[in-house]
């Protein structure tokens, strides 16, 4: 039994030395440096979401590229996501942008919302909250809806787009055609 404990303590202590060197290794993160397996839920050293990017070339052969995007990280620089938080919160690293539809679907939300996603992965909790924030949806009022209350919590989110306002009582609506582009 204590050889076992003192064997697990010894693979604890490689594991992380091999993780605070591979820290030290990678320095600086510059999105452009970075390859399609660690670009998406990083972080550049300036503190930018870095952003997969594909190219379909004229030959048809696809090419990836990561770039850094304009929108920043709240307090996270130089942050290359984990595999397990990847897997733990139901996301994919090939994955070409993201959108608030994500935070419609009830098995996303309860991946995003659960321990192992919400409590040990900062960088993804941030890029969301501040997603579901753009919808007018407080992340974790959504995390407390799962549940007995997901209904309810999908359809604040559902509800949160932008709306034209109905006719008042009386009124007519005349439909305009959009407006064409010049040629």
């Amino acid at each position: 039994m204590a050889s076992n404990f003192s064997l697990m303590r010894t693979l604890a202590v490689l594991a992380l030395a091999f993780a605070l060197c591979l820290q030290a290794t990678i320095g600086e993160i510059t999105c452009e440096h970075l390859d399609q397996d660690t670009c998406t839920y990083a972080v550049s050293s300036t503190g930018k979401r870095c952003v997969l990017e594909k190219h379909v070339r004229r030959s048809g052969e696809e090419e990836y590229t990561c770039r850094t995007s304009e929108i920043e990280a709240d307090k996270i620089k130089n942050w290359i996501e984990t595999d397990q938080c990847v897997k733990a919160c139901g996301l994919d690293r090939k994955s070409f942008g993201i959108s608030s539809d994500s935070l419609l679907d009830s098995r996303f939300t309860e991946m995003l919302c659960s321990p192992q996603c919400y409590n040990s992965c900062p960088n993804v909790v941030d890029l969301y909250f501040n997603l579901a924030a753009g919808e007018g949806v407080f992340l974790p009022k959504l995390c407390e809806a799962q549940g007995a209350n997901a209904r309810r919590g999908m359809a604040e989110i559902r509800s949160s787009g932008m709306v034209a306002p109905g006719p008042a009582s009386g009124a007519k609506f005349f439909g305009v055609a959009p407006a064409m582009a010049p040629c």
